[in-house]
C-alpha cells in the first residue's frame, strides 16, 4: 500500500511554529516537509516592490529547524513562493539564507531554486498567440496594458517540484507556487496522485490553520493513501474536528467544493469526514479531475502612484450630527486649494478617506450606520510622485482641521492628531492589474531551474 506522510512546518515562512510540534511531527517519519512562503493575502505591494512581508531573521529562525529536519531524516524540503511573492529576487534572498544556516551548521546539499518571473516580452507573445486567456471578472488587457506591469509571476503546479526532486535537489526554494502544489509534488511523484492528495495539500497549506482553535501557527501532519487522508495537529493542546477541516476549504477559495489547479480540478463534493479519536480528522472520497489544457495562473501588478495617509479623530457632538456633508464640504475646498495652489487638477490625484466608527471597515455595504461619541478618520492621498502626495496631503488635513460649521464660530479645530507630523508617507501604490491564465504545452516552459551545490 502506498502511503506517503507529510509535515507542513508552519502556515507561512516567517510566521512562527513551535519546535516541540515540528519536532514530534519528524518523529513520525514524513517523506517530506513542506512550507508555503507567501500569498497575495497582504495586497499587491510585495509583487511589485520586490520586497519580503517577513523579517530576515524571522525567515532564518524558521528555516534553520527545517533544514535541520530535512538533512537529518534524508527528506526533501520544499518552500513555495518564496519571500512572499516569489520573484526571482525573493527567489534568491531565501537562497542566501539557506546558503547562510549550511554554512553556520557546516551542513551540506543540493539547492534547486526554481524561477517564475514571467517577462512582458513573454506575456506580449502569448497574448498575440492568444494563448493569454481572462478569468471570470478580469481586468481589461491589452498590448498597452501588458507594457504599462511592473512586475509578473506564473503560478507554477506541481512538476517543476517534481523535475527539481528527479535531479536530486534535497532543498527546493520556489517563486510563485499553486500553494497545493508545495504538499502535491512528492505523492504524485511517488505514484500517488488522487483527489486525496490534492485535498490534503489544500489543507496542510496553512499548517495550524485547519484545527478548532489555532492558539498560535504551527505545524500539520498528514497521512495520505490511497482513497483517503488523515489529518492532525502535532500539537497536543490543538485539535482538528471534520468542522474545522472541511470549512479550512474554503479559505482563498470562492467554492466550497471545487478547487482549481493548472493541471485539473478537485472535486470534495462527495467527501466525508469523521472524527479519528479526540484530535485527527479522516477525509475520504474526494476526486480530481484531470483538465484538457494545463494552464498556469498570472498574477501581475502595475504601479498607481504614491501613497501618503494621515490619521485624525473627531469628537465635536456638532459636526458628528453632520458628518458627511462636514467631510464632503471639506473635501470639496481641499479640491479647489490643490488646484489653485499647486497647479494640480483632480483627475491627476487620487483623495479618499475612511471613518471608524461609521462604516470604516465595509463602506457602503455596512448595514449598521449610528456610531458613538467619536470617530477615527484615516485619509490618504494617491499622487504620481512622492512631492505631489506629500504637498496635496499638507493641504488637505490642515484644511480638515480648520473646516467650518456653522455651529461655531471663529477658528476651530475639529480633528484631533495623535501625532506629529500627523502624516506619512506609505511609499509607492500598486495594483493587481492581470486575472488571466496562460495554455501551455509544457509546464515547466514558463520556469527556470538552477541547481547549487552548498
Amino acid at each position: 500500500m502506498n502511503v506517503i506522510r507529510i509535515v507542513a512546518g508552519t502556515g507561512m515562512l516567517g510566521t512562527g511554529y513551535s519546535i516541540e510540534s515540528f519536532r514530534k511531527a519528524l518523529s513520525l517519519k514524513p517523506d517530506v516537509i513542506g512550507c508555503d512562503a507567501g500569498s497575495t493575502d497582504p495586497g499587491p505591494y510585495y509583487l511589485g516592490a520586490d520586497q519580503p512581508m517577513v523579517s530576515r531573521e524571522a525567515t532564518k529562525r524558521d528555516l534553520t529547524y527545517m533544514i535541520e529536519g530535512a538533512l537529518e531524516y534524508e527528506i526533501p524540503l520544499l518552500i513555495g513562493t518564496a519571500g512572499t511573492a516569489g520573484t526571482n529576487k525573493l527567489v534568491d534572498w531565501t537562497v542566501e539564507i539557506v546558503a547562510e544556516i549550511l554554512q553556520e551548521k557546516k551542513m551540506h546539499c543540493r539547492v534547486a531554486k526554481i524561477y517564475s518571473e514571467i517577462s512582458t516580452d513573454q506575456l506580449l507573445n502569448y497574448y498575440s498567440q492568444g494563448k493569454l486567456k481572462p478569468l471570470e471578472n478580469a481586468p481589461e488587457l491589452g498590448e498597452e496594458e501588458i507594457k504599462r506591469l511592473s512586475k509578473a509571476v506564473g503560478q507554477m503546479g506541481v512538476e517543476p517540484y517534481i523535475e527539481a526532486l528527479k535531479n536530486d535537489a534535497q532543498i527546493i526554494i520556489a517563486g510563485r507556487s499553486s500553494d497545493t502544489s508545495i504538499y502535491a509534488a512528492v505523492p504524485i511523484m511517488k505514484g500517488l496522485e488522487n483527489g486525496a492528495v490534492w485535498h490534503a495539500a489544500k489543507i496542510l497549506e496553512c499548517g495550524a490553520g485547519c484545527v478548532v482553535n489555532r492558539l498560535h501557527p504551527d505545524s500539520m501532519f498528514a497521512t495520505i493513501e490511497e482513497d483517503h487522508f488523515v489529518i492532525e495537529p502535532p500539537n497536543e493542546k490543538m485539535s482538528c474536528s471534520p468542522a474545522s477541516v472541511l470549512s479550512h476549504f474554503l479559505y482563498e477559495n470562492t467554492d466550497p467544493y471545487f478547487l482549481k489547479e493548472p493541471s485539473g480540478t478537485l472535486d470534495t463534493s462527495k467527501a466525508t469526514y469523521t472524527e479519528q479519536g479526540e484530535r485527527a480528522v479522516k477525509v475520504a472520497g474526494s476526486e480530481f479531475h484531470r483538465a484538457d489544457q494545463y494552464t498556469i495562473r498570472v498574477e501581475a501588478v502595475e504601479l498607481v502612484g504614491h501613497r501618503r495617509i494621515c490619521i485624525g479623530g473627531i469628537r465635536d457632538p456638532f459636526v458628528l450630527k453632520q458628518l458627511s456633508e462636514f467631510l464632503e464640504e471639506a473635501f470639496r475646498v481641499v479640491k479647489r486649494k490643490v488646484s489653485d495652489s499647486l497647479a494640480i487638477e483632480e483627475n491627476d490625484y487620487q483623495l479618499a478617506h475612511r471613518v471608524y466608527g461609521q462604516a470604516g471597515v465595509m463602506g457602503r455595504l455596512e448595514p449598521e450606520r449610528e456610531f458613538g461619541h467619536e470617530v477615527g478618520l484615516l485619509f490618504e492621498v494617491i499622487a504620481e510622485t512622492p512631492e505631489q502626495s506629500e504637498a496635496i496631503m499638507a493641504i488637505a488635513w490642515h484644511t480638515l482641521l480648520h473646516h467650518p460649521i456653522k455651529e461655531w464660530s471663529g477658528l476651530v479645530s475639529q480633528v484631533a492628531f495623535p501625532f506629529s507630523p500627523p502624516d506619512v508617507s506609505m511609499g509607492e501604490v500598486f495594483r493587481f492589474a492581470v486575472n488571466h491564465v496562460i495554455e501551455v504545452q509544457d509546464p515547466l516552459e514558463l520556469f527556470t531551474i538552477d541547481y547549487i551545490e552548498l
